[in-house]
């Protein structure tokens, strides 16, 4: 087994620490500063338990002095007022800078213009801009009357209007599942660099050689902004393989075998973060300017990975 730790007194150089410094810097700056940046993405809860509850586990994660936190919303933009709430509360309380996503699902440019209007008054720094699912029942994309069809649109539009927001956009180390080839989508991503992105925020993956891959290609077609990495500790194997299955990642052969010897949820979950582990680890000695975590609203397993991965 490699040794994945790294020395404590490094633990300033890979998380950062954005106590003390000014919010809003720009986007880019946040990786050109510190060695490596660590984020982390939240949704919408649907009750007030679950408010509380995701307050209490961006505490947790707040005692690993995360960059900046994102938050998604609903399928549709069904929870679009509720994204902006958890961001406001979350750099209210917390002190840390956020990034609320949008997308061009059911929204003429007008609507678009009035969320950026609406996150700019509450102290959003960033978006995250992407072109968004079709809604449930919709075999394909289709935009509303005076909508946008493309994320790099939209990324033109938060650019060229609302300058004052850096932009994240997602990038795809195993393809979208909508794009005709890789090479399609990867011209799609170059694009949305192209209209002014500042970075790109992988969707999760468990092979690291295919992000590896998806980035030196992304050099060769001459993207030049950070890309990073998108991780989801496993702790549940049911509830990764029903998230796998709707956003096209794979779960390799390989990592499927460590589950087979109990499905206790103990030794799943201590089977996914010690595979998060070497997974983020691996990623850091490969350059990465940064890890993006996909939370699901808890702390635990996100602050193992990372406690394990500074001593």
């Amino acid at each position: 087994m490699f040794d994945h730790r790294l020395h404590r007194g490094d633990e300033a150089a890979v998380l950062g620490c954005w106590q003390g410094k000014p919010l809003g810097m720009s986007l880019t700056s946040v990786y050109h500063q510190r060695k490596v940046a660590i984020s982390c993405e939240l949704f919408p809860p649907k009750t007030a338990q679950g408010d509380e509850s995701l307050l209490r586990n961006v505490a947790k994660l707040m005692e690993r002095q995360p960059s900046f936190v994102t938050c998604t919303y609903g399928a549709g933009g069904s929870t679009r007022d509720k994204t902006l709430d958890v961001v406001q509360a979350v750099k209210r309380d917390f002190s840390v800078p956020v990034a609320a996503h949008l997308t061009c699902v059911g929204s003429s440019v007008n609507q678009l213009r009035q969320y950026l209007r609406d996150a700019q008054a509450r102290g959003v720094d960033h978006i995250v801009a992407l072109r968004g699912d079709p809604p449930t029942g919709a075999s394909a994309f289709q935009p509303v009357k005076g909508g946008l069809r493309y994320a790099n649109e939209l990324v033109e539009l938060i650019h060229r209007e609302f300058p004052q927001f850096g932009v994240a956009v997602a990038g795809y180390p195993e393809t979208h599942r909508e794009a005709a080839s890789s090479e399609t989508d990867l011209q799609n991503l170059v694009r949305k660099v192209g209209a002014g992105a500042d970075v790109i925020l992988t969707q999760l993956f468990y092979d690291n050689q295919a992000f590896f891959t998806f980035r030196d290609r992304c050099r060769q077609m001459g993207v030049t902004v950070p890309i990073v990495p998108g991780i989801l500790p496993i702790t549940s194997l049911a509830q990764i393989k029903r998230i796998t299955s709707l956003c096209g990642a794979s779960l390799p052969a390989s990592l499927l075998d460590r589950f087979a010897d109990s499905d206790e949820p103990d030794w799943q979950y201590r089977v996914g973060v010690d595979f998060a582990t070497e997974q983020v680890a691996e990623l850091l000695r490969g350059g990465v300017p940064g890890i993006h975590f996909y939370v699901l609203n808890k702390s635990f397993a996100t602050c193992e990975v990372l406690d394990r991965v500074i001593v």
